[in-house]
């Protein structure tokens, strides 16, 4: 049967789609003007079967349809629908009597339902609840394959949280050109990620990428592992070296740790970054040399050259442009997903199954302190997929009972008051949305605040849904 399309054009934007489905014309106008002026973009079928036409795996609304319904009923189109997608929410309309079917169809994978008569807030309450969680998993999917594909940002550096976002955006911003950059941030945080990252996208990608660890090179080789040398030049030396510095020759050179480089070696690099040139240990014939610079460090240079072990000079050299890389501790948003894509990739490669931790658990996840950043996160999801026992079990093991079970007050030990309120209330909210599935309506009675306040205080907390599962 054809279906009809409400005019949705208005002033107001559109927020999501919403498909409904019922044999009855008269709800189907009111409720589809009713949600039109609500701000919803509004698809409407008399039958189940034409609404299929509509529905793909990529559909980013939710479905309202009602139960008792010609050629295809509520149940047996919502058990179609999950087919095509198991994570499309569908709301199901019944009336008092078909209450017991729609609870059975909530088992199989249906969302929610709404017995009528209902109040149009009672409608409002679950789509909202609906779409939100339908946008997260459109979103999580899209991250996803742009995990999954190789050379891109996103399958370097993963994570959604603003200042991930912005690092990105920096990185996309400076890769094209070919200032030095040094990327600063705690040890364990990426920043050989980001220094291979700005290489992919610049014009240097075809080249080389050279990455130097000068913590790793003793002082007594470090001028011959960076220049090179001739045959001859000492005891030792039976064959000409070519140095890491001519070795990145028209590509690019990344010296890792930088604060670790001795005075006079210091000395020596900023005569090659300023005159493009290097001369091999035993040799007195300078070699040009061609090179996109960055450099990384874990501590404060400006610290280190006011303690005299860093050239103020090299550091005006190598800082043309400055990426600073967030601890994990500070976005914490995204732990959930980095830990599901750590565990998951371990389990490919140890060939061992998977089960993801309840949402009860993560609580414990968003109160370790992380000092090994994310070097620790993947550890951590590595161990998880190799331990025995249950989820619960598994956590309790790796963080302890306090801490596994969820118990845990996440609030950083340290910082203002204002973030330790800040951390307090954002675990208070996150664990009464665990606990009640998602149901906004229950948190806001049992936390005694309107939904205005609610949803202000999960934007500016930045509390995401797709870390609360429905249990």
């Amino acid at each position: 049967m054809p279906h009809s399309k409400i005019d949705t054009t208005s002033a107001k934007p559109q927020t999501a789609q919403v498909i409904i489905v019922d044999d009855e014309e008269a709800l189907r106008v009111s409720l589809s003007q009713w949600l039109d002026l609500s701000g919803y973009t509004i698809c409407v079928h008399a039958d189940a079967i034409s609404a299929l036409e509509d529905i793909t795996p990529d559909f980013a609304g939710v479905i309202l349809t009602d139960v008792k319904m010609p050629k295809l009923d509520g149940i047996a189109f919502t058990k179609s629908v999950l087919a095509i997608d198991r994570d499309i929410p569908v709301i199901l309309m019944t009336g008092h009597g078909d209450v017991p079917m729609a609870v059975e169809a909530m088992k199989s994978g249906a969302y929610d339902f709404v017995e009528k008569p209902f109040e149009p807030n009672d409608i409002l309450e679950s789509l909202e609840r609906a779409i939100e969680k339908r946008k997260l998993v459109i979103e999580n999917r899209a991250l996803r394959t742009q995990i999954a594909q190789q050379g891109t940002l996103d399958s370097r550096l993963i994570g959604n949280s603003p200042s991930m976002r912005a690092l990105k955006a920096e990185i996309a911003n400076i890769a094209p050109t070919e200032v030095p950059v040094l990327v600063s941030g705690e040890t364990g945080t990426g920043k050989e990620l980001v220094a291979r990252a700005i290489h992919d996208l610049s014009t240097r990608n075809d080249r080389r990428f050279v990455a130097v660890n000068c913590a790793a090179i003793p002082e007594s080789t470090a001028e011959s592992e960076l220049f090179g040398h001739e045959k001859g030049a000492f005891t030792g030396a039976t064959n000409r070296r070519i140095g890491w510095i001519e070795h990145a020759d028209n590509g690019t050179l990344f010296l890792d740790e930088l604060s670790s480089m001795p005075l006079a070696l210091q000395a020596k690099l900023l005569r090659v970054i300023e005159q493009r040139e290097i001369v091999r240990l035993g040799s007195n014939t300078p070699v040009k040399v061609n090179f996109r610079l960055i450099c990384a460090t874990n501590e404060d240079l400006p610290t280190a050259v006011a303690d005299k072990r860093f050239r103020e000079d090299l550091l005006f050299r190598i800082n043309t442009f400055e990426l600073q890389i967030a601890p994990l501790r500070q976005r914490k948003d995204d732990l959930p997903l980095l830990f599901d894509i750590f565990a998951e990739r371990a389990a490919e490669n140890f060939d061992r199954p998977y089960e993801k931790p309840p949402a009860k658990l993560w609580g414990g996840l968003l109160a370790h302190e992380w000092s090994g950043n994310v070097r620790e996160l993947k550890n951590l999801a590595e161990r998880y997929v190799l331990l025995t026992g249950n989820a619960e079990e598994r956590w309790a093991r790796l963080f302890g009972n306090s801490i596994g079970n969820g118990a845990a007050d996440p609030a950083d030990k340290t910082g203002s008051l204002a973030d330790q309120l800040r951390h307090f209330e954002q675990h208070i909210i996150r664990d009464a949305l665990t606990r009640h599935n998602g149901n906004v309506k229950t948190v806001m009675d049992e936390l005694d605040i309107p939904r205005r306040t609610l949803n202000e205080k999960m934007k500016k907390l930045n509390i995401r849904r797709d870390t609360i599962e429905e249990r």
